[in-house]
């Protein structure tokens, strides 16, 4: 019997703890997928800012705040230890917890994020970050210098909680050297995750041999210009610098897109990203879209990333979407489509449906540098099965493969 469900993205690690707590107290909970940025008015109605994540008990009962759900779910067995033995380990649980919670996810987020193409990349932010997390790391290091666990003798939730948190220092930054920096914070981290109630939820981790490391988008290399004509010795100097400042701003236009050269469309772009982002997508915006739908003016493909046994945690292979939407944005005017994983953790896929202005792919996509990446095929929206397709990839509601949808990005 279903307990409740939790909305959240897979290996949040706000929510990791709360799955590991549900399977260890018997409690049928469900996941559903929630990105924060992309939620609906009704879930909102759920979590007024749209946060995640947020559980929604079988009974009706809402919470939401990843600490007071944790309590909850690990309050429905009366006989739990995870609460500690008395009220100070109580009080001392909820104190890692909200540490955790504040102060070492937020540190962490700060450093790894950019690097992943979450956020962007300022250095000095990244090594303000750096420095803090290694701040929050060093109260971990010295309480557990003399602690086997952060609360008492025995495991509890502050130590399942706060070792969700961290993981992600773990799996993304936290290299041999960081860990040989940190000896007792890793070796409580390596206790806690090979613990059963740890790994019947979350399998078996490894370490990482290197730091992920912030790869800079490829620019593209600057056309020679002639060199310029010495200016004549009787000038002052400062007609020459105007000289050179005028030189400058009078640039070279910027050349057009070459899919600007087609004529106008009946169906404008702008129109059909209006309607699927406003209105229910099966029930209304698609049908909208197969009325206007002009094959000699657009054109649709199937796109697939060409190296998914390549791919890993779902998150990450989230951000390799986006960063190549943001690659794509010379050609936003011209495109609209959407990116979906589907599966779990290291057995996912990458595919999509795009529509094209005009009937071949490459002047579109090739204005991202990893356009190589993905392979494209034409679909024929006349048979039902290219049809289909793409209805699933702009609605998300249907697996692929056989393997659940995860998580997904539209560019539009």
């Amino acid at each position: 019997m279903s307990f409740g469900k939790i909305y959240s993205t897979e290996g949040n690690p706000r929510t990791t703890s709360l799955f590991i707590i549900a399977k260890e107290n018997g409690l049928d909970v469900e996941l559903v997928p929630t990105t924060p940025g992309q939620v609906s008015e009704e879930y909102k109605k759920l979590n007024p800012l749209g946060k995640i994540p947020t559980f929604v008990g079988a009974n009706g009962f809402v919470l939401t705040e990843c600490i007071a759900i944790a309590i909850y779910l690990v309050s429905q067995n009366e006989k739990t230890t995870l609460l500690g033995k008395s009220k100070e380990d109580y009080a001392s649980i909820l104190k890692w917890a909200s540490f955790a919670n504040t102060e070492l996810l937020p540190a962490l987020a700060g450093w790894f994020r950019p690097l992943i193409g979450r956020d962007p990349y300022v250095k000095k932010n990244v090594d303000t970050a750096i420095a803090k997390s290694k701040s929050v790391v060093g109260v971990f290091e010295h309480h557990l210098a003399k602690n086997t666990f952060l609360v008492g003798e025995r495991l509890t939730l502050a130590d399942i909680f706060a070792a969700s948190i961290i993981s992600r220092g773990f799996e993304l930054v936290f290299d041999p050297e960081f860990r040989a920096e940190y000896p007792n914070t890793t070796r409580w981290f390596n206790l806690i995750v090979n613990q059963p109630i740890y790994t019947n939820v979350v399998g078996e981790f490894k370490h990482i041999d290197e730091a992920v490391k912030y790869t800079p988008p490829k620019k593209e290399e600057k056309k020679k210009e002639a060199p310029k004509a010495a200016p004549k010795a009787e000038k002052k100097k400062k007609e020459v610098e105007e000289e050179e400042e005028e030189d400058v701003s009078a640039a070279e236009p910027k050349a057009k897109h070459p899919l600007d050269l087609l004529p106008k469309a009946t169906l404008t772009l702008d129109d059909w990203k209006r309607k699927y982002s406003n209105e229910d997508t099966r029930s209304v915006a698609l049908p909208w879209f197969w009325e206007q739908y002009k094959p000699d003016e657009y054109s649709l493909w199937k796109v697939d990333y060409k190296y998914n046994d390549e791919l890993t945690l779902i998150f990450m292979t989230s951000n390799l979407i986006g960063g190549f939407f943001n690659r794509l944005e010379a050609s936003r005017k011209h495109l609209f489509g959407a990116l979906s994983v589907y599966g779990e953790a290291n057995n996912s896929v990458v595919t999509g449906a795009f529509l094209v202005r005009g009937q071949d792919e490459l002047p579109a996509f090739d204005v991202a540098p990893d356009y190589e990446s993905y392979s494209f095929t034409k679909l024929d929206p006349s048979k039902a099965e290219d049809k289909e397709f793409v209805e699933n990839q702009w609605t998300w509601d249907k697996p692929y493969e056989g393997k659940a949808w995860a998580d997904g990005k539209v560019f539009k």
